[in-house]
């Protein structure tokens, strides 16, 4: 079937690449950009249809981020966390979903999952309190999604728990500056002894276990996929389209350049260039390839009512982190090659470069921890893991 929003978002993206210098330059995504997304359809391709949503195929949800990334990486990855949490926010128990959609459907909510929150157990819920960082598009939401962990009488951790703050009960800090990924602005969030209603948590050890209290009102399969398929696949997918964006750019500026030295002769003639865009072109594909298949065959088995193979889970597992790890060699070839233009800031190649490897070093591209697990499986071993 044709993914009827990326077909609205196309013609978007001309604009959202005029506005990636901006967006880079000024630290946030512009709310026009975000209103056109909106609009577009993107942010509800995850969401309940209770509650307006597409409750839509992942797949379909990942070839727009990746579209999105390629005409502005930061502008991408905020799609892709921002249009992500409707899928989670499905699994919290429905008073919550109701408090967050019921008057607007086309409510946001960003997150910051570092289990860094301080909680006190009282009557009827928690009382809450922390700082978190990295929330990633917190400025265009009106609620946030937080970690905690809450500790028994001896001082020690006994759960993770994920929490939902209305916009009142937080504050958010400017923090955000870094190198890449500048648009994101991926604030820190404060809270200071809120209260929060049980209503509005999740159990991390429920989630990774595919349980949630809103599966018994949101019964689709959208909603029996794995919170680790889903949410790592999340961050990779805006990565791989940053890079796949720097491609096309790379082509179109090498395509007529002149070689000022190495004898001259236009680079295109190169049959060195011709071996580097090969071997560029060849990770992207992989990384999308290999993502694409093992989310598809997620979702047909949720379809089916089946039960999901662990070996599939860590397949995806596996293919997202080395999906990750193709495209930033495919980009460091581009940058490599591109010679000393590639320098200058403020071009798509250089931006793309500093977008994929800030990308990168987020915690659901722990490269080695994600390969020894699907290792050990292999070899017979038990693997039990949250973010398997």
């Amino acid at each position: 079937m044709p993914n009827e929003v990326l077909e609205k978002v196309r013609p978007l993206l001309a604009k959202i690449a005029e506005r990636a210098t901006a967006t880079d330059t000024d630290g946030a995504v512009p709310p026009e950009t975000i209103a056109e997304l909106k609009a577009a359809g993107v942010f509800r391709m995850l969401q309940p249809e209770k509650f307006g949503g597409m409750e839509g195929n992942p797949v379909d949800f990942y070839e727009v981020v990746r579209a999105v990334s390629g005409a502005c990486g930061s502008t991408g990855w905020v799609t892709s966390v921002l249009g992500v949490h409707p899928w989670q926010l499905a699994l919290f128990d429905a008073r919550a979903q109701e408090e967050v959609w019921g008057e607007d459907p086309d409510t946001l909510v960003s997150s910051a999952y570092a289990p860094v929150g301080r909680l006190r157990q009282v009557d009827g819920g928690y009382e809450l309190s922390g700082r978190w960082s990295f929330s990633s598009g917190c400025g265009h939401a009106s609620w946030v999604l937080v970690g905690a962990l809450l500790t028994g009488s001896a001082g020690k951790p006994v759960d993770v728990i994920t929490l939902l703050l209305p916009r009142p009960d937080y504050r958010i800090e400017e923090v955000w500056d870094v190198i890449g990924l500048r648009g994101t602005a991926s604030n820190d969030i404060l809270v200071d002894k809120v209260f929060v209603p049980a209503h509005r948590t999740i159990r991390n050890f429920d989630q990774a276990r595919l349980r949630g209290p809103g599966q018994a009102v949101n019964t689709g399969p959208l909603y029996r996929m794995p919170f680790a398929s889903i949410f790592t696949s999340t961050i990779t997918a805006p990565i791989i389209g940053a890079v796949g964006g720097c491609y096309s750019a790379y082509i179109s500026a090498m395509r007529n350049r002149t070689r000022l030295s190495l004898g001259g002769g236009r680079y295109a003639e190169d049959e060195f260039a011709h071996v580097a865009v090969a071997r560029a072109a060849s990770e992207i594909d992989a990384a999308t390839l290999q993502m694409d298949r093992n989310i598809a065959e997620l979702y047909d088995h949720v379809v089916q009512g089946e039960e999901l193979p662990d070996e599939l889970r860590l397949r995806t597992r596996r293919d997202q982190v080395r999906g990750t790890e193709r495209v930033l060699e495919a980009i460091d070839i581009l940058f490599k090659t591109a010679g000393g233009n590639s320098l200058k800031r403020g071009n798509p190649i250089e931006r793309s470069w500093r977008d994929a490897h800030a990308g990168s070093v987020h915690v659901a591209n722990d490269v080695e921890r994600a390969l020894a697990m699907y290792g050990r499986n292999e070899f017979g071993f038990v693997v039990e893991d949250s973010l398997m």
